[in-house]
């Protein structure tokens, strides 16, 4: 695309951003999910779409077909709001992450790229362990004064080691508490929630203090993917 730079003035806290503006005044802005990286959307904003949006946390595009400024959910309530944006490296198109408020699609779907029929998979949310990913090994080359993360590298493969074999243990403990509770008559109102979120608590304990482990090993997630696929397609 071509035009001339212009900077966007910012909402407090964040960045001042220039960009090249189309002959027509709109740059393309894709919609991904921050939960886990899903395109939900393809839009188009102008300087005073990009303005509001940055104002407000609200997502608001250009439309062409009203010729004005929409704010995405205004008549449905299916908001989109700004967890975080960037340009690209020719400062023509942005990327918009959000959390989508209902479906994004006009269709009902979550995705203007789903099939109306629900042919797309629900996400998971797996994206977001690059969020913690980048915070242990932030935490690895720091060292920050603390921080447990920072603490358990200090201390070694040992260290790291035998938390993993801890929240391991804990782990199958939290499931045979789980697997035990299957009789919902053996369990108090809402007892079966909370041991289902303690077996969640012990997952999560154990995934953080294995991806520790890989840190101090300098073993990258992107390396047991791998071998996963490879697994995958075997």
């Amino acid at each position: 695309m071509t035009g001339q730079p212009r900077t966007v003035p910012s909402a407090a806290g964040s960045p001042r951003l220039d960009v090249q503006w189309g002959p027509d005044g709109l740059a393309p802005a894709i919609v991904q999910d921050s939960a886990d990286g899903r395109v939900l959307m393809l839009g188009y904003v102008d300087r005073e779409a990009l303005t509001a949006t940055l104002e407000t946390g609200a997502v608001h595009f250009h439309s062409r077909s009203r010729g004005r400024l929409w704010r995405k959910g205004e008549t449905s309530g299916n908001e989109l709001r700004l967890a975080s944006l960037a340009l690209d490296c020719d400062g023509d198109a942005l990327l918009l992450e959000v959390d989508p408020v209902g479906p994004t699609c006009h269709r009902g779907t979550r995705s203007c790229f789903d099939t109306p029929d629900g042919g797309a998979k629900p996400a998971e949310g797996f994206a977001w362990l690059e969020t913690l990913w980048a915070t242990i090994a932030d935490r690895a080359a720091t060292r920050p004064a603390g921080s447990y993360t920072a603490r358990l590298l200090d201390g070694g493969v040992d260290a790291t080691g035998r938390k993993v074999v801890e929240e391991a243990t804990e782990l199958l403990m939290a499931a045979k508490d789980d697997a035990s509770a299957g009789d919902a008559g053996r369990v108090r109102p809402g007892g079966r929630a909370a041991i289902r979120a303690a077996l969640a608590g012990e997952a999560a304990d154990l995934l953080y203090h294995t991806l520790v482990l890989l840190a101090e090993r300098d073993v990258s997630p992107a390396e047991v993917l791998t071998v996963l696929r490879g697994r995958h397609a075997e």
